[in-house]
């Protein structure tokens, strides 16, 4: 038994289960047919589930990850690399005390490696074992073409789902409980693979020749990343709700820092964090980011330091910079890093 109520704060239809004690409500999926079950319950919910996920995330991070729950689109999320885009899918999935299944994509990405691949040499061992049936199977024909056909009618037994090889992208529709989908870095893949993907992304099925179109058993929370290696093209983009993430403002790196890093002490974190935030301004070819100033506070906290001196800077640069050229031009503005 169920009531249909009005959920203003997405403009949803809400149906609650009176049986329902807890973890979320369904509400009517304004373009697919059914109801989606909300298990995050508003975006202050989401807020919190992360932050208890070690993951601290900006009102507008909440709000999308809620948006993209309410109506089942996939999240892009792009910006520099080492701000935390894979870092949140991962907390997604704690949130959610969802698996997390990962698909890292790079250059050459095939849909044999991302959907599914067939088992060649278990196919074989097989042949090998009911070979002898074979007699079994023409013994009734009477010409060649005949006893093709009937081994022909056979191929189904070797084309199953006995002999497939899931990989992640299959993985996470068939599935029996819902999952969480991270394509990381989809900027690297090529166009083709692309295109390959929004079959997933709009239908939430995929196709395999041999056996027919899968449908999602329960529909994962998709999130992919981008560190704007290529421009991703207007169909991908259109099938997700976007999210951009920038480097975060100071008392929220202040934060970042102070939970993944608790023994550091306050005033040294607040000093550091404002090192990282003029080093950023300088034209550098690769800024630091979250995971670079994670790293170099576990690094000065190794190293026992209690106070940020351009010394300590400048012999701790090679875990902030990666490249020489970077490194030399922070030491020549030594003195707007640290005064």
């Amino acid at each position: 038994m169920a009531v249909k109520t009005k959920d203003e704060s997405i403009g949803m239809p809400r149906l609650l289960s009176l049986s329902l004690t807890g973890g979320g409500d369904w509400y009517m999926h304004p373009f697919r047919k059914g109801c989606v079950f909300m298990a995050y319950k508003s975006v202050n919910d989401v807020q919190e589930r992360l932050e208890q996920a070690g993951y601290i995330p900006s009102r507008e991070i909440a709000t999308v990850i809620f948006l993209a729950q309410a109506t089942q689109k996939p999240v892009l999320i792009e910006g520099p690399a080492g701000v935390g885009k894979t870092e949140l899918a991962k907390a997604v999935a704690r949130s959610l005390d969802r698996e997390l299944i990962r698909l890292q994509c790079y250059e050459g990405l095939d849909e044999a490696k991302a959907l599914y691949e067939w088992e060649y040499a278990k196919q074989l061992l097989y042949t090998q074992m009911v070979k002898d049936r074979i007699n079994d199977i023409i013994s009734s024909t009477a010409t060649l073409a005949q006893a093709v056909d009937q081994i022909a009618a056979q191929e189904d037994a070797f084309f199953s789902d006995r002999f497939i090889q899931p990989r992640p992208l299959l993985q996470a529709i068939s599935s029996e409980k819902p999952v969480v989908l991270l394509l990381d870095e989809v900027d690297k893949s090529d166009p083709e693979f692309e295109a390959f993907l929004l079959e997933l992304l709009s239908d939430f099925q995929v196709s395999i020749p041999e056996l027919g179109t899968r449908k999602a058993i329960k529909i994962p929370f998709v999130l992919l990343t981008s560190n704007n290696y290529r421009d991703m093209s207007d169909a991908l983009k259109r099938r997700c709700v976007h999210l951009y993430i920038d480097y975060p403002a100071r008392d929220t790196e202040i934060a970042i820092v102070r939970l993944k890093i608790p023994d550091i002490e306050e005033s040294l974190c607040a000093v550091l964090v404002d090192a990282i935030r003029k080093i950023r301004t300088l034209d550098l070819k690769k800024s630091p980011s979250i995971s670079e100033t994670l790293d170099w506070a576990q690094s000065l906290l190794a190293l026992q330091i209690h106070e940020l001196s351009p010394e300590v800077v400048s012999e701790t640069l090679n875990v902030i910079c990666k490249y020489q050229i970077d490194m030399e031009k922070v030491r020549k503005n030594m003195n707007r890093v640290v005064t």
